[in-house]
């Protein structure tokens, strides 16, 4: 067991629009993401399941197949393997809950955000 608050854990600077602060257990991770205005995560896949609960702002999530706007107090789930991009309509706090966990995140293997 471990008890923490976001305020402890290190800010990971991504790009000039995006830093993230993270917590991986075995089999899980879960991420505090801001995005200002006009970040952009490009278009990537993962065998983690994902929930993205929007605190406050909204993204634009791009899949193959449709565009998803998802706007603060919504949570979208993303399946294993679901190629996505996103784009921040406005400032946004997004969490992001994964199982597996993102051993891409932790092991800093994560270029397609870093910029």
């Amino acid at each position: 067991m471990e008890l923490t608050s976001w305020d402890k854990i290190e800010t990971e600077n991504l790009s000039d629009k995006i830093t993230r602060k993270m917590m991986s257990g075995e089999h899980a991770t879960v991420a505090r993401i801001f995005l200002a205005k006009g970040a952009i995560v490009p278009r990537h896949s993962h065998a983690s399941e994902q929930f993205s609960w929007i605190v406050s702002g909204a993204l634009r999530f791009l899949f193959d197949d449709r565009e998803l706007v998802v706007r603060a107090g919504e949570i979208v789930f993303i399946p294993s393997n679901e190629p996505h991009a996103a784009e921040a309509l406005e400032d946004t706090v997004d969490m992001d809950f994964f199982s597996p966990r993102r051993e891409d995140w932790i092991t800093k293997n994560d270029a397609y955000l870093r910029r």
